[in-house]
């Protein structure tokens, strides 16, 4: 194994608990949220899975406005003046600020610092870019509100890593400066559907199906699917920030994490990745349940105070 990769295993911690969890997230996510279910029925199932959620002491919510889209804010009580900008997960097809709050805020508790997660424009109502426009408009937004790009981190889950990527690339191209690191859960980096992981237990939450609405809906007709903006995986990746980088074993988008990190370390950025043995996508959302999400996020939190300015 490769220094800058870690592999994590459970063992037989909360074995029954994490199976329980899986069969629950086949039925009621995958056989669920995929066609022909329609988007915005998607949208209503989403927010109905995530209606009870984790959310620490300590850490307080808001409702705002960044660069003229919706925002929830979390922020610890001891914040100490640094950010992160949240891009959400959901295929660009769903999910919103209030359907990533366990998320947001035991980030917020963990690393002590301001959490921004953007409620930023989805498909089919408005293709890409548009959710890359959101993106790069609240990160100058931030930085028009006083926090400095060193005390910014930007990050997300699955569309909303790809999201991420993207947007720092974007920010890269308009000689803008970066933020300070990147935080990366599972995150899409090749929409051509190269090298999906076909994981021995099944993947419980994305059914093919719904990634191919999800590229039919997002992507320009016109634009091949291996152009960089679309899939930083083919992008010139010298000289962006650190990165740290969680992704499940058992997950069909396994192997878009694993060559990201791998053209990441060989062009030089500070990357880390951490391989979950036995664990499906975007497993953090489950903190304050599985131990294992509580890890990942206190290693996320222990990455992001790292890399304080």
């Amino acid at each position: 194994m490769t220094g800058y990769v870690e592999q994590i295993s459970l063992g037989t911690e909360q074995a029954v608990l994490r199976k329980i969890l899986r069969g629950a997230l086949r039925v009621l996510f995958r056989g669920l949220i995929s066609p022909p279910t329609p988007v915005p029925v998607q949208r209503v199932l989403l927010r109905s899975l995530t209606l009870i959620s984790h959310r620490p002491a300590g850490v307080t919510r808001s409702h705002g406005q960044l660069a003229g889209r919706p925002c929830e804010w979390h922020r610890a009580q001891a914040s100490q003046g640094r950010a992160l900008l949240y891009l959400h997960g959901g295929a660009y097809l769903i999910g919103a600020p209030n359907t990533h709050r366990s998320i947001c805020a035991n980030l917020a508790k963990r690393a002590q610092l301001d959490v921004c997660a953007l409620d930023y424009r989805l498909a089919p109502e408005h293709p890409y870019p548009a959710a890359r426009d959101d993106a790069v408009a609240a990160y100058q937004a931030l930085l028009e509100q006083g926090y400095r790009p060193e005390q910014i981190v930007v990050g997300g889950d699955s569309a909303g890593g790809n999201l991420s990527l993207i947007t720092t690339l974007q920010l890269r191209a308009q000689g803008l400066p970066l933020p300070r690191a990147l935080l990366l859960f599972s995150p899409v980096t090749d929409f051509t559907g190269a090298q999906l992981h076909d994981p021995e237990a099944g993947d419980p939450l994305l059914h093919p199906a719904w990634m191919e609405q999800a590229i039919r809906l997002y992507c320009p007709p016109e634009l091949a699917h291996d152009d960089p903006g679309l899939s930083p995986l083919y992008a010139e990746l010298s000289g962006l920030p650190a990165m740290l980088i969680q992704v499940g074993e058992d997950e069909s988008l396994r192997n878009d994490s694993l060559r990201l990190a791998a053209k990441a370390h060989d062009a030089g950025v500070a990357v880390q990745l951490q391989r979950y043995v036995g664990m499906w996508h975007v497993f953090q959302a489950h903190a304050g349940v599985l131990k294992v999400a509580d890890r990942a996020l206190a290693d996320a939190a222990r990455f992001i105070r790292a890399h304080d300015a």
